[in-house]
């Protein structure tokens, strides 16, 4: 009797992920219902104190400079009774030409335009946030780190006429294109970012330190390789190495060279249009008193927030924002966050909070570093479901009140 070979069925190959966009869709729909959330509250807030909720978020603070500029170009200039002048070449360009190009084939009125691309830009910047958080951490990660982002306090900037939002989804499809080796798709991305906002150096930082590191990588395979080779390769062939694909090569070079583009020629262009050179635009920001100082005036005025009791507490709350930030950010540091995430979140940190801007502005500044909530994510991913939903949804009231309470009192600046 012959013994007969016993053939086992190899397991069945796991079904393919499905594509990104499907993927991302419960952060989407979470994030969409917090901002809905947000939204209502503010609405009925501002009805109860005879505001209206629309002009809140589209015609008052930035949102007048974005839509004067969309309606009327560059060329506004204000002089304030101290001396100050400010201008609108201030602000970036790329926010009022998508509210002139969707006022013109819409009926929208400029203000509202504005409005409509920073509520879908703010879809776009949840889901690149979750396109960046699920590639690193996971698919429960990114879901969380979309819904952190919408229930941090100052989230109803994300719902206004400003050009965080936009920004924000640039920069996060930004990263994600550095992470997944996209580098035109990245250095095209860097160059709106670029047009969006100042702080658009910090995705080109990325971009370029991203590169830096690929190409020291290479280079440091090839010489194991080549030692390798050398020895165990037969006679006459220990010179053979591997080599990086010129397209590949061609690719990185070009996202490199292009990435700059956006932020240094808008930045040029003031310059030529105030006679300043390459420093105009410096100029033009000390009109609004803004610069860098390395936070000497954000701690002096911390530091005066203790001459009183009552405000000795905005005081320690102040200090104590500033030390989670830190925290978070050295948090992603241990955790080894990639260092394209690191360069882009530290710049944007430094510029938010060593600049000698308005002190009341930081917080919205701060909206773009949001890999600082990856950290936040993780644990709050960690959690049971029905935790994890309970936690988010007593923020997402705290967030909502405190946007409403906000934007009816003091406001973004």
């Amino acid at each position: 009797m012959t013994d007969l070979e016993t053939r086992v069925a190899a397991p069945p190959a796991p079904p393919p992920p499905a594509p990104l966009p499907r993927r991302a869709v419960p952060a989407l729909v979470g994030y969409a219902a917090v901002r809905v959330l947000g939204l209502v509250v503010l609405a009925v807030w501002s009805a109860a104190r005879g505001k209206s909720a629309l002009t809140l978020l589209t015609a008052r603070w930035d949102s007048l400079w974005y839509t004067r500029v969309a309606e009327l170009g560059y060329g506004y200039r204000v002089r304030l009774p101290n001396g100050d002048v400010h201008s609108d070449l201030a602000f970036f360009p790329l926010l009022p030409w998508l509210e002139r190009g969707l006022h013109a084939v819409t009926p929208l009125s400029y203000a509202h335009a504005g409005l409509v691309v920073s509520l879908v830009a703010s879809l776009a910047a949840a889901a690149g946030i979750y396109a960046v958080a699920e590639h690193v951490y996971g698919r429960r990660v990114g879901v969380c780190a979309v819904l952190l982002w919408a229930v941090l306090p100052v989230a109803v900037v994300q719902s206004m006429a400003y050009s965080e939002s936009l920004f924000t989804a640039l920069a996060a499809w930004a990263l994600y294109a550095l992470l997944t080796g996209r580098w035109v798709s990245a250095g095209l991305l860097a160059v709106l970012a670029g047009l969006t906002r100042p702080v658009g150096g910090a995705v080109v930082a990325a971009v370029w330190t991203a590169a830096a590191i690929s190409f020291v990588r290479e280079r440091s395979a090839a010489r194991t390789d080549g030692v390798r080779r050398t020895a165990h390769a037969p006679s006459g062939t220990a010179g053979a190495s591997t080599r990086v694909p010129f397209l590949f090569t061609l690719r990185r070079l070009l996202g490199v060279l292009i990435a700059p583009l956006g932020a240094a020629g808008y930045v040029l262009w003031v310059g030529r249009r105030t006679g300043g050179g390459p420093f105009g635009y410096l100029d033009v920001q000390a009109g609004w008193r803004n610069g860098f100082d390395g936070g000497y005036a954000f701690a002096r005025f911390v530091a005066d927030k203790f001459t009183s009791f009552p405000s000795a507490l905005a005081g320690a709350g102040l200090i104590a924002g500033v030390a989670l930030l830190l925290w978070l950010y050295v948090s992603g540091v241990r955790r080894g966050q990639p260092v394209e995430l690191l360069v882009y979140t530290g710049i944007v940190l430094a510029l938010a909070l060593c600049a000698s801007s308005y002190f009341g502005s930081k917080p919205r500044l701060l909206l773009p570093a949001f890999p600082v909530l990856l950290p936040l994510a993780e644990a709050l991913a960690r959690l049971r479901t029905s935790r994890s939903a309970l936690v988010t949804a007593a923020l997402a009231i705290v967030s909502a009140v405190y946007g409403a309470f906000w934007l009816n009192g003091s406001g973004p600046p």
